[in-house]
């Protein structure tokens, strides 16, 4: 790396964390979690706005050579991040709550999915540019990227609107839990067919990954409870813990990778099976989250802005194909769990509040996306329409759960 090189890297981040801050604050003020705003940012950074206004500025300011510094960032930052959210999903959500939220989740990804299977058989495939890609492996991508919940998006605004507490609110993260763990597992199912090209060859991989994840519930969770009961012992979190615990995570995500499947399910599976030691979490969160959210997934943004292309979107056709990509993930995914909802006894105005919360897709989106695009399973086309599904479905819920489910008085 020349020294020029390392100017501009470091003047990038630079250029990435500050504009993501401010957009961020923006969207705040406009009541929208501020991740909206910093994935916003990272489009503008990107050829859609900057590469469009100045082309000049944008080649200068984001040239080919500093795209592997700024990808390995974001990979980092995407691992660590995984791991905060495999941390918050704690099984006491689903004291309770298990039947209506088993149901309702599997249904809110069945329904999305196979509207996804039939836009992929009937349009997305024709126009998705990824020479080899199988159908199956294709329309497996469509349908999980679908069907996925953001789960700390979702969190945030069910605590900015008090509702932790509520029955709905609980509900909620119940159903989010249980949804992101399925969502993942059909991830890495349409991982492990992209990168073999058949079902049938992708069964070693799915079994690989199965052995890793029964070693890590016995053997790997055993050494975790030891390390809370550490923790508890001395109430303090330790250099040498936080360092034992971010080695476990890289490992982690390096067996996962090397198994054939992505190094984000890795960080996902420790921080799921970590002690939910409340002390633990919080100290763990207040030593991670801020560098993270603050440092490394805005360059996750950046890096996706740069992969965005809203220009390709050229054609009346290509953006009425967005608009039922957009039509078919809002309709999927708040009919399933609204039926549901309702079929398990859950009354309307509730109902129709968690299907608008589990509609939100956001960040989580966006991962599932590069993991695509990164594969060459979805085409730039495919991804920035999928891209502009995340924005919309996200900016849309806090508004609409407002209307829907305006906060009352006994849940302030």
């Amino acid at each position: 790396m020349t020294n020029h090189t390392l100017i501009l890297i470091l003047l990038e981040i630079a250029v990435i964390i500050g504009l993501a801050r401010l957009v961020g604050l923006a969207f705040m003020r406009i009541r929208q979690p501020p991740v909206v705003g910093e994935i916003v940012a990272g489009i503008m950074l990107g050829p859609s706005l900057l590469g469009l206004v100045s082309p000049t500025a944008f080649a200068t300011l984001f040239p080919p050579a500093t795209a592997p510094f700024l990808y390995l960032l974001a990979q980092l930052g995407l691992i660590i991040f995984m791991f905060l959210v495999g941390l918050e999903l704690n099984p006491k959500y689903l004291r309770g709550k298990i039947r209506i939220a088993v149901i309702t989740s599997n249904v809110s990804i069945l329904l999305p999915f196979l509207l996804g299977a039939v836009l992929a058989y009937t349009v997305l495939f024709s126009i998705n540019d990824a020479p080899g890609t199988s159908f199956t492996a294709f329309t497996l991508f469509v349908g999980a990227a679908m069907s996925i919940t953001a789960f700390p998006v979702l969190a945030r605004i069910i605590t900015d609107r008090n509702l932790q507490q509520t029955p709905l609110g609980t509900l909620a993260l119940t159903c989010a839990s249980i949804d992101d763990i399925s969502a993942w597992l059909l991830l890495a199912t349409a991982i492990a067919v992209t990168r073999t090209n058949s079902m049938a060859d992708a069964l070693p991989t799915l079994l690989y990954l199965a052995v890793f994840i029964l070693l890590m519930v016995t053997a790997g969770r055993w050494a975790l409870q030891r390390l809370g009961r550490q923790y508890n012992r001395t109430g303090e979190l330790t250099q040498w813990m936080l360092t034992l615990i971010y080695v476990a995570v890289l490992l982690s995500a390096i067996v996962t990778e090397g198994i054939g499947i992505d190094v984000i399910f890795g960080g996902f599976l420790l921080g799921v099976l970590m002690p939910k030691n409340t002390g633990l979490t919080e100290a763990l969160k207040a030593r991670t989250e801020t560098f993270v959210a603050t440092f490394l997934l805005p360059i996750f943004f950046a890096y996706s802005g740069l992969n965005t292309h809203f220009e390709v979107l050229n054609t009346p056709w290509l953006w009425g194909v967005c608009g039922l990509v957009i039509a078919a993930a809002v309709i999927g995914k708040y009919s399933g769990v609204y039926l549901a909802a309702r079929g398990c006894g859950v009354d309307p105005p509730q109902a129709r509040a968690l299907g608008l919360l589990m509609n939100t897709r956001g960040l989580t989106e966006l991962i599932v996306l590069n993991i695509g695009l990164k594969l060459h399973v979805i085409s730039p086309v495919i991804f920035s329409m999928f891209v502009l599904m995340a924005l919309v479905t996200t900016i849309m819920t806090s508004p609409l759960l407002q209307r829907v489910y305006p906060l009352r008085t006994d849940e302030r």
